[in-house]
């Protein structure tokens, strides 16, 4: 590991496990101080631990719900406590389920919600403060390849994925000026626990497995883009090219995704 990120401060939402905690770890393996938020007290300390030894550098955690903002509020207090200064922020707390729309529990659309988008938004506006009066930082945010291309039963998930992408891009026009990067990621499927919830029947799993994505593989990408000025990482290639293709023969796309990408 190098020390390219040695005093750098790097912050992680949804960083007990999955891409999140991946790239907590491979931050802490280049030397950075890492700053690790999630729901998971007993998590995050672990993971903490775990970066210490890779890092020798400090590591925080700050157990928080993503989806409530009072909690929101609390920690980003904290976190102003024990840094005066943010490098990176990396926005990977979320999660969805996969069901027909039409039978979803609105309490479950406006959770998925809440996380996935407004207490992604509302955290990132408390950074960007930090990041527009340093002159300078990076906030990477995790959309999805579900929300470019359209799939059956993900029509609350794709749709948050997709307010996080355009979020993203229109953050990334206000915040130039300052100095300040976005980048938006955009994973296909992931090797992680998001469809132990998102498809507890493990059919859809099963027949993505050939796109699957190792978070670690995912991390590493993730970080090697760190203080660099792409717009958005779309994973894996296969996918990143139906993405564009959707865009320009979306009729076609249409018919394509019914007959493959859609069994869930």
């Amino acid at each position: 590991m190098s020390d390219s990120l040695r005093n750098k401060v790097v912050v992680v939402t949804g960083a007990s496990s999955g891409i999140g905690r991946s790239i907590a770890l491979e931050s802490a393996g280049r030397g950075a101080t890492v700053i690790l938020i999630a729901r998971s007290k007993d998590k995050l300390e672990r993971i903490a631990a775990e970066a210490r030894e890779l890092s020798g550098a400090a590591s925080y955690t700050f157990p928080t719900d993503m989806g409530e903002s009072e909690e929101i509020d609390a920690t980003f207090k904290e976190i102003i406590k024990v840094t005066k200064h943010i490098d990176y922020l990396v926005n990977c707390a979320g999660f969805g389920k996969f069901e027909q729309f039409v039978e979803m529990n609105r309490r479950e659309v406006t959770a998925m919600f809440q996380v996935n988008v407004l207490g992604l938004m509302y955290f990132t506006r408390l950074i960007g403060r930090v990041m527009m009066d340093q002159k300078n930082g990076q906030i990477i945010n995790f959309g999805s390849i579900a929300g470019k291309i359209p799939t059956v039963k993900s029509a609350a998930y794709s749709a948050s994925k997709a307010a996080v992408i355009q979020f993203s891009n229109v953050l990334r026009l206000e915040l130039k000026s300052f100095g300040v990067k976005v980048m938006t990621v955009n994973p296909g499927p992931v090797y992680t626990n998001f469809f132990n919830i998102a498809d507890k029947s493990g059919n859809y799993a099963q027949n993505v497995e050939r796109f699957m994505l190792d978070p670690d593989d995912v991390a590493w990408q993730v970080v090697h883009y760190f203080g660099s000025n792409k717009r958005e990482l779309n994973l894996p290639l296969s996918l990143a090219v139906l993405a564009k293709l959707y865009d320009l023969f979306p009729t076609i796309g249409d018919k394509l995704s019914l007959k493959y990408a859609s069994r869930k």
